[in-house]
């Protein structure tokens, strides 16, 4: 019914406390010393903290308020997501130089397939020359975990930390997960694990050996895929990651227009509806993208990096920049386009470091709405419409 493959070696590359290591980087006062990246006010969240914060109890996603509470010694730095990106893209580009293929999961992991390449050089020599020259060429710690799928390289990966390698072949797949907490297991969140641990399993050997059935009952499809993982089966592919990974939206013009206060509603319209499709994917953005066709069909595009972001007012106002520095000739304009690429796995991050908290509310309300109402129930003033220009 399942199966597994022994002949795929898959890398997973994981940055440690990315956030706290750059700002280290910048500031090496920090070293050794506990550390909190978030927002700086008591309502703000912990978006990263060192180790030296983590021993206090401190961890991700954790009130500030308490955070402080609970290491109250700790120095908190408010967070650069333009710094955090472009040591982010520095780690990619040194990986998409030497590796056949690779995924970038978030903006600290990476997943390598480097099947077949121990023909021609031992792959855990490789990917310890790999993981030397990332961390020469870019300052910070990295850990790697080397195995024959995603799943068990990312637990080896987490075993390895800080700052360390650690190679599971086949055969010892079983030995390596079986006493390690279920907790280790991606997928399973604080709801499963709960539920899990009331019924007696704590430990990944117990888990492996329920029915998968009865986990498929217990927790709908997703226990079954649980059920693989604490098995060791994974065998979902690398996905190549490709700066072309991305998602557009185009407006044409019924008449071709000059209308800028027209145009920019509507390009604001655009971009409130796909920054809500990069939430509801768990997605950032760290490409933009604007494309101006004329009315005698030239068509001229300009693009940006960004700090990854999936937020409405960041990316308004990038897409703005770029908007007035392509749109010179003051030609009637037939269509306007907007495109983010550049996507990777991840919750936004940015928000953890507003100081306004009532900005962090406001997206979290307008996306419930727009989940449960649609995605044109709710939008910007700017972007209102009668019905007759909806048409």
């Amino acid at each position: 019914m399942f199966n597994n493959t022994k002949d795929r070696t898959i890398v997973h590359f994981d940055l440690d406390t990315f956030f706290v290591s750059v700002e280290r980087l910048a500031n090496s006062k920090l070293i050794g010393l506990p550390v909190i990246i978030g927002g700086t006010s008591d309502r703000g969240v912990v978006a990263s903290c060192s180790y030296e914060a983590r021993k206090f109890g401190v961890k991700s996603a954790m009130p500030m308020k308490l955070a402080r509470r609970l290491c109250n010694e700790a120095i908190v730095v408010h967070g650069d997501m333009d710094l955090y990106s472009k040591y982010s893209r520095l780690v990619t580009d040194i990986i998409a130089e030497r590796a056949p293929i690779y995924e970038k999961a978030s903006i600290d992991e990476h997943y390598l397939d480097i099947s077949g390449m121990d023909r021609f050089f031992g792959n855990l020599k490789w990917t310890q020359e790999l993981r030397q020259r990332i961390i020469n060429e870019s300052g910070l710690p990295i850990s790697f975990g080397l195995s024959v799928n995603k799943t068990v390289a990312k637990i080896a990966t987490g075993e390895a930390k800080p700052n360390g390698e650690l190679q599971i072949p086949f055969e010892e797949i079983k030995p390596f997960l079986s006493p390690l907490s279920i907790k280790k297991i991606p997928m399973i969140g604080l709801q499963t694990f709960q539920l899990l641990r009331s019924m007696g399993v704590s430990n990944i050997e117990t888990l492996s050996r329920i029915p998968p059935e009865m986990l498929e009952q217990l927790l709908g499809k997703n226990g079954l895929l649980i059920w693989k993982k604490a098995n060791g089966i994974d065998n979902s592919p690398v996905q190549s990651y490709s700066e072309q990974k991305s998602m557009s939206s185009e407006h044409t013009f019924e008449q071709d227009s000059t209308d800028i206060k027209k145009m920019s509603a509507i390009f604001i319209g655009m971009i409130e509806r796909l920054a809500f499709q990069l939430r509801k994917q768990q997605k950032l953005s760290g490409l933009i993208s604007i494309k101006i066709r004329y009315s005698n069909f030239d068509t001229h595009s300009l693009q940006q990096r960004i700090p990854y972001t999936a937020l409405d007012h960041v990316l308004i106002k990038a897409a703005s920049e770029l908007f007035e520095k392509l749109y010179q000739r003051r030609l009637l304009i037939r269509l306007i386009g907007v495109k983010f690429g550049q996507l990777i796995q991840g919750q936004q991050q940015l928000n953890l470091f507003d100081n306004v908290p009532e900005r962090i509310d406001l997206y979290q309300a307008m996306d419930k709405i727009r989940l449960r109402f649609g995605k044109d129930s709710i939008f910007r003033a700017v972007n209102a419409r009668t019905p007759k220009e909806k048409e």
